[in-house]
């Protein structure tokens, strides 16, 4: 398999070309490197590496010649930035897509495997595991951007006879992942000894999913699957921010106190009470399930951050 990912220097793509390149797969990253690059020195003697943004047709195109495979991950993340940048971070989904995918139909790529969100799901609460067929509101720029795309890549599927996958990841952390996500933010204050920021109560509960399951579960997905699927990447456990803190509190063996702060304004449509997901398609489909409990990922992380 020869392969092309798109946001291949980020924090997952990263771990995914690490793992490739184990495999001993032939690997092409395409990247603008808008947030730095997170491949390690040792991962980039083995692989092809363009500079580049998603939405330049052309070079895009030429990335993908004699290509069977891409993993497309390219995108504007984390809460603040996608909510400073709502045109760009729609731009990147709907043209980048579209620059993919036909690139992909003149080329012959066998399977398209698209990262898409939980967000996707919306604000809406319930009580256990939400599973794909659940009726979702997408509510940001973002999630309606990968939701169209999701659509998207169904009629495309179809149309075209290519293999099309929307995996719907749920709040993957890890090592290597920087602080515009929850976790690696508490880290560092908690490192520090500073007061961990809470936004509200601290009731909002996420299903944490560590990456090593995360990249393991995308990557049989692209072994093993044919058609078109959405699919759900979760560990099936949802844990309130609150606790989240103090288990990185307990685990650190940090002085650090909690400081619930007012959330601001522009996080709202972003942050539901609850978000739990359902990986039993991802069972049926592929065999595996997420199987790294919070603590064990956690702990793993945190060595990691130890080591730098």
């Amino acid at each position: 398999m020869r392969t092309v990912i798109t946001g291949g220097a980020g924090f997952i793509g990263s771990h995914i070309v690490e793992k490739l390149v184990t495999d001993g797969l032939k690997v092409r990253v395409y990247d603008n490197f808008l947030r730095g690059n997170k491949l390690d020195d040792s991962i980039i003697k083995e692989i092809e590496l363009i500079k580049a943004d998603v939405r330049d047709k052309d070079k895009l195109d030429q990335s993908l010649k004699d290509i069977n495979y891409v993993f497309h991950l390219a995108a504007y993340l984390g809460v603040d930035i996608v909510a400073e940048n709502p045109l760009e971070t729609m731009e990147v989904e709907s043209i980048g897509t579209y620059n993919l995918v036909s690139s992909s139909i003149n080329r012959g790529i066998e399977k398209i495997i698209y990262i898409s969100t939980s967000g996707v799901y919306g604000k809406v609460e319930i009580d256990k595991g939400v599973n794909e067929d659940f009726l979702i509101s997408p509510s940001t720029s973002y999630a309606i951007a990968k939701r169209y795309n999701e659509i998207y890549l169904k009629s495309v599927s179809t149309k075209y006879n290519i293999d099309t996958f929307s995996l719907r990841y749920f709040n993957v952390y890890g090592p290597k992942q920087d602080e515009r996500m929850v976790i690696p933010r508490f880290f560092s204050q908690a490192l520090k000894n500073k007061p961990i920021t809470v936004y509200g109560d601290g009731s909002d509960t996420r299903d944490f999913t560590y990456i090593d399951d995360t990249v393991i579960s995308t990557l049989l997905i692209a072994e093993k699957c044919k058609g078109n699927e959405i699919i759900n990447i979760a560990k099936g456990d949802d844990i309130s921010i609150q606790n989240l803190a103090k288990n990185i509190i307990k685990i650190t063996k940090s002085s650090s106190k909690i400081d619930n702060i007012k959330s601001p304004s522009h996080r709202f449509d972003f942050d539901p009470k609850k978000r739990c997901g359902d990986s039993n398609k991802l069972k049926k489909l592929t065999g595996y399930s997420p199987t790294t409990n919070l603590i064990e990922g956690l702990k793993k992380t945190y060595n990691h951050i130890l080591k730098l």
